[in-house]
């Protein structure tokens, strides 16, 4: 029973994380992205990788500087990959992250001229997607990977946010 409880328990750091989130959909981009950092230097480089994988996810989404964007998006990745491969957490439990990485780090590329890269990511993306739940979210991440895969085929690399508002991410 106490074990039970104990899986119930709300996440801390998830916990702060979400928080920090909110801070930046409410505009205060500088302020999350410090906070982040913080919390980043808190857990560390070898922290439980779950951890290691929201942040880095979200402080991608935080950075001016498209090169920042993906090395905080390739940090993400390998965080979810350790998850999958069961050191740190539940392997099935990561499989609905990777389309959404994986098209985040597309789009990085693309930001970056970098097409048969992005490219690559986003077959990766459209390959994982089938480990999506039909709701929202699945439907959400579907319809990006649609929109980037037709940017890129339309020849040109996308200005911004390629994606559209606002960028899928697990949850």
């Amino acid at each position: 029973m106490a074990e039970r409880r104990e899986q119930a328990a709300p996440d801390a750091v998830l916990t702060r994380i979400g928080q920090v989130v909110m801070l930046h959909h409410a505009g205060d981009r500088e302020e999350a992205r410090s906070r982040l950092l913080d919390l980043w230097a808190e857990i560390g480089q070898d922290g439980d990788p779950l951890h290691r994988c929201t942040l880095a996810h979200y402080l991608a989404d935080t950075q001016d500087d498209p090169s920042d964007e993906l090395a905080w998006d390739l940090r993400a990745l390998s965080a979810a990959e350790e998850l999958a491969e069961g050191r740190g957490g539940d392997p099935l439990s990561v499989r609905g992250f990777f389309p959404s990485l994986h098209l985040n780090l597309a789009a990085d590329y693309a930001k970056l001229g970098r097409v048969t890269a992005a490219r690559s990511h986003l077959r990766r993306a459209r390959t994982t997607a089938s480990d999506l739940s039909d709701d929202g979210y699945g439907d959400g991440v579907r319809a990006a990977i649609g929109r980037l895969e037709s940017r890129l085929d339309e020849g040109g690399t996308p200005d911004g946010d390629p994606l559209g508002p606002p960028r899928p991410r697990p949850s």
